[in-house]
């Protein structure tokens, strides 16, 4: 429940600020560190921690599920991440001299999507504000293997890239075929129909081509026996359509992805 408040709080605090002029601040003594600065998160620490931080400039939330604190190493990960958000935050905050009439805001959520003897999933989910019409999304997937202690990279799982094609063949079927309901409920007149099944299909070919760098985020399906049903591709808005589609999700089956996975992670998934 804690970490729910800390996601919010932030996002609260944004309505109510963003289009409200922050006062003048005194100017700051040129021999002393500026004290509305985000000053630099540590090294990473014994143990991650949620973090609350408001200024009259920006607002960072950020929290942790406990489960991340077991392996060290995933620990280290979801920090830096957490860190590199927040340093793109703090450079794009105006200078001493300079005010904003919003507030900047970060908040980033991490959660567990599945915890078991093999795999410890985590999501990062979030935005960070810095003016303009919306946020910027901010998404990322870190499967952890708790045998091996790495994390299961993309290029890693399917490392000959002529593989990626199947799942690119899969993934782009779906994601057309999602498009065709959308844009079918919305009941268009079949010029404005064919349109928009262009310019839509266009940036799903585009985002979806059989690329690895286009599927760095997925997702583990548990399946039978402590195995993987699949994986859950993730596509960030943009990447295979406007940005008010939303995050994006396509799930490949293990019979799929199977015959195209690195030897050593075959016995990850269930055969079949």
């Amino acid at each position: 429940m804690r970490r729910m408040v800390l996601c919010v709080l932030p996002m609260l605090l944004l309505a109510c600020q963003r289009e409200v002029p922050v006062p003048a601040q005194p100017a700051a003594d040129p021999a002393t560190p500026d004290a509305g600065a985000v000053q630099p998160l540590s090294e990473v620490p014994a143990k991650l921690e949620d973090v609350v931080e408001m200024d009259p400039r920006y607002i960072v939330g950020i929290s942790y599920p406990p489960e991340a604190n077991k392996y060290p190493g995933l620990a280290a990960e979801l920090h830096r991440f957490a860190q590199a958000a927040r340093d793109e935050l703090k450079e794009a905050l105006p200078g001493a001299d300079q005010q904003p009439g919003i507030t900047y805001d970060l908040s980033l959520s991490f959660s567990t999507l599945l915890d078991s003897p093999r795999i410890l999933a985590i999501a990062a989910d979030g935005g960070s504000y810095t003016g303009g019409a919306h946020d910027n999304p901010i998404i990322a997937r870190f499967v952890w293997l708790v045998r091996e202690e790495m994390l299961l990279t993309a290029d890693e799982l399917i490392d000959d890239a002529g593989d990626w094609q199947v799942v690119s063949d899969y993934v782009r079927e779906q994601l057309h075929a999602a498009l065709s309901q959308r844009i079918d409920a919305d009941e268009l007149d079949p010029a404005e129909r064919s349109r928009l099944m262009r310019t839509a299909g266009k940036m799903i070919d585009e985002g979806a081509r059989p690329d690895v760098a286009n599927y760095q985020q997925f997702e583990p399906i548990a399946g039978p026996g402590g195995r993987l049903a699949g994986l859950r591709f993730v596509f960030p808005p943009y990447q295979v359509g406007p940005y008010s589609d939303g995050m994006q999700t396509v799930e490949v089956p293990a019979a799929v992805l199977l015959p195209h996975v690195a030897p050593k992670y075959r016995d990850l998934f269930v055969a079949g």
